[in-house]
């Protein structure tokens, strides 16, 4: 008896309901009216903050980095440019060390024949208009003062209420970096 009032069940719903009542072959030649990909408005200002705490690395650079830049190039893409952007990547924890200078970061990684890979992305992105900014808390815990950072990186109290601010002032929080 179960089985039957099941039965009856579905029966029910496709006849009811044309979308289940077609075939996987009629479903997928179907068109709907939104076959136009959704962009960007070209002409609109765009505000992102990014949380950068990981120290997960995408093609060879930290990842958050990484992402920022596909970010402009993305909009880019979409006719907007990075005029347009307003980017902040708050960058503290264990991130905060791809802020720092050479001799910095080999001290900071125990490895006196490394550099900093990430120099040549963060002077990019500043060059793009972005503010890359570095959590002073961090610093303060690992004993880095300002001469230990790469020129244009902007130090904040901490990242967290920088975090907090930049969404009070209608910033997209992107996190998971």
């Amino acid at each position: 008896m179960r089985y039957t009032n099941l039965y009856a069940l579905l029966l029910c719903a496709v006849t009811i309901h044309p979308a289940i009542a077609t075939t996987p072959t009629e479903a997928s030649t179907q068109t709907t009216p939104n076959d136009q990909m959704i962009k960007v408005n070209p002409h609109a200002n765009y505000k992102v903050v990014y949380d950068i705490h990981s120290e997960e690395i995408a093609a060879g650079i930290h990842k958050g980095l990484y992402y920022a830049r596909g970010l402009i190039e993305a909009y880019g893409k979409q006719g907007v440019t990075p005029q347009q952007l307003s980017i902040h990547l708050v960058m503290h924890g264990d991130a905060a060390k791809f802020l720092l200078v050479d001799d910095t970061y080999q001290r900071a990684i125990k490895d006196a024949f490394s550099t900093n890979n990430n120099a040549k992305i963060v002077q990019d992105l500043i060059h793009l208009g972005v503010h890359v900014e570095i959590c002073h808390s961090t610093m303060k815990s690992m004993g880095w003062t300002a001469k230990d950072i790469l020129p244009g990186v902007t130090m904040v109290h901490d990242g967290y209420t920088r975090l907090i601010a930049l969404q009070n002032q209608g910033y997209a929080y992107i996190g998971g970096f």
